[in-house]
């Protein structure tokens, strides 16, 4: 048994398919109602801007069979964005796309706990791994001296060491005081905890309160902005609030340069 087309308008009738077209700059087209012939310039939605040969721009809806390409009818249409590869790295650093970590270098730079190695890690960990530079923490700066003395030092293994709270006066400052070592950098920041390097604004808070003296600061950080006494928790909640250096204090991110110049200074002198 026969089937028939339910299209049942006559064959020389029926409009054959248009292609469509991205409209991609230096597109050269023609606008079916007006005749203007240009380059494709821009794209918004909704609407294409063509500039001909003399300089004159003209903006057309993207409509439907607007345009000739080449003597054919086609469609415009808006183009798909293209994913776009970050051009830098969190730290503000341009990337490097396909870049191969390096073997890691003998210097190191340490740092108090496991809550800055995972903050610095989150911010610089693209340029330390580029640079071979591995940050391990400490806990506390108590035996500073010793821990100084027992990693050796030297020319081809500089040691940088951030410290919490180092003010005048503080212990953290008499304790960095004691090490002299010529190829040893202490630096720090001004703040009793890592957490406070962190911009209020990006974790959604006014400010960061203050603790009464002789209160752990963690604890007391959370039950002041009615946060689960888990500082765990509260810390992660911190850490995944920061997605780059601007969600940082300025405090913490001149230190951290710092210590990466002096551990890769040799690279710089051989340059």
């Amino acid at each position: 048994m026969r089937s028939y087309n339910p299209d049942l308008t006559p064959p020389w009738k029926r409009s054959a398919p248009v292609p469509e077209v991205p409209a991609e700059p230096d597109v050269v087209v023609e606008e079916v109602g007006t005749g203007f012939c240009g380059a494709v310039i821009g794209c918004e939605a909704g609407t294409v801007t063509l500039e001909d040969r003399f300089g004159k721009r003209r903006v057309f809806p993207l409509a439907p069979r607007g345009f000739l390409l080449e003597g054919r009818t086609v469609t415009l249409v808006r183009p798909s964005a293209a994913p776009v590869r970050p051009t830098r790295t969190a730290s503000g650093s341009i990337a490097v796309p396909g870049a191969r970590a390096r073997v890691a270098r003998a210097g190191r730079i340490y740092v108090e706990g496991r809550h800055d190695a995972e903050l610095v890690e989150r911010v610089w960990g693209d340029d330390l791994r580029i640079e071979g530079v591995v940050v391990e923490y400490l806990e506390g700066v108590d035996d500073l001296p010793a821990i100084v003395r027992d990693f050796g030092p030297g020319p081809d293994a500089r040691l940088g060491v951030l410290v919490d709270h180092l003010v005048p006066g503080s212990k953290e400052s008499r304790i960095a005081a004691e090490v002299s070592d010529a190829h040893t950098l202490i630096v720090g920041h001004p703040y009793i905890d890592i957490w406070e390097a962190v911009k209020p604004s990006a974790v959604g808070i006014p400010a960061w309160p203050t603790v009464p003296r002789g209160e752990d600061w963690k604890t007391g950080v959370c039950r002041a902005l009615g946060w689960p006494p888990n500082t765990g928790a509260a810390w992660q909640r911190v850490l995944s609030s920061v997605h780059g250096w601007k969600d940082l204090e300025p405090e913490l991110l001149g230190r951290v340069e710092q210590l990466i110049d002096f551990v890769t200074v040799g690279d710089a002198e051989g340059a």
